[in-house]
């Protein structure tokens, strides 16, 4: 899916610092430049750098799930950034990937994949699969995911990714997630990375009784929320968690 433009309006600093991209991201947090003659780290430096963002940029912000933030702290981050942005991977920000789209702030990652809750054995869909990252940590937690990416290159290349990196068991489709996957359905989880006005009906359909669902709610000219839904008697029961900016879901 395509990812958010910051609106410039000022938000309280807790939740300036919650709002990431590939959905949202915080003022400050830009996409970097590539820089001439930035060399990437060697491997036992992305591991370090990567075990520092988890304890300084998700732990220290309140991410609490051990399973979350041990999955993070294994998925290489760098692998999902094109090459003249690796020296970049860990930053607290997000990153241009192409076709105009950035892979999200970490933070937005691990608050979303906190919130959905994933047991192992769960199916799960992800609606807006840009690089592969959000997909890739799912797949830590559950081998089932399916994902959908809207941007065909983009779903080439993520599933590219993905198959290097081992995660073979997850499914990428180019297509229109608004419209799920009834193929794979029920979903014990499903992960939305853009913002309809209004959640959609087959995702609704396609949460299994019992299941959650993350999804930013509302219109760019308002405030949008990043709600978790929970269904229970097959109806739905919200819970807001922050408000967020994110790009209206294409249909």
């Amino acid at each position: 899916m395509p990812t958010a433009r910051w609106l410039c309006f000022v938000l309280p600093l807790s939740i300036a610092l919650a709002l990431g991209a590939g959905g949202c991201r915080a003022p400050e947090a830009t996409p970097a430049p590539p820089q001439s003659g930035a060399a990437a780290p060697d491997a036992s430096d992305y591991d370090q750098l990567r075990s520092q963002m988890v304890e300084f940029q998700l732990r220290s912000r309140g991410i609490k799930d051990r399973r979350v933030l041990e999955v993070i702290g294994l998925v290489p981050r760098e692998e999902f950034v094109p090459e003249e942005q690796r020296p970049h991977a860990y930053e607290d920000r997000p990153l241009p990937i192409g076709e105009g789209q950035t892979i999200s702030q970490p933070y937005i990652v691990a608050l979303m994949t906190e919130l959905l809750d994933v047991e192992r054995g769960d199916t799960v869909l992800e609606i807006g699969t840009g690089s592969g990252y959000q997909a890739a940590v799912l797949a830590e937690l559950t081998p089932d995911v399916c994902t959908i990416e809207i941007v065909p290159a983009l779903a080439e290349r993520a599933a590219k990714t993905l198959a290097r990196l081992g995660y073979d068991s997850v499914e990428v489709k180019a297509g229109d997630g608004y419209l799920g996957w009834p193929e794979h359905a029920p979903f014990d989880g499903i992960i939305v990375t853009c913002a309809p006005e209004d959640v959609p009906q087959p995702l609704q359909d396609q949460l299994a009784e019992g299941g959650r669902m993350v999804i930013p709610v509302g219109s760019q000219a308002t405030y949008q929320r990043l709600y978790v839904l929970t269904k229970e008697g097959g109806k739905l029961k919200q819970r807001e968690v922050i408000p967020v900016s994110f790009v209206p879901m294409v249909h």
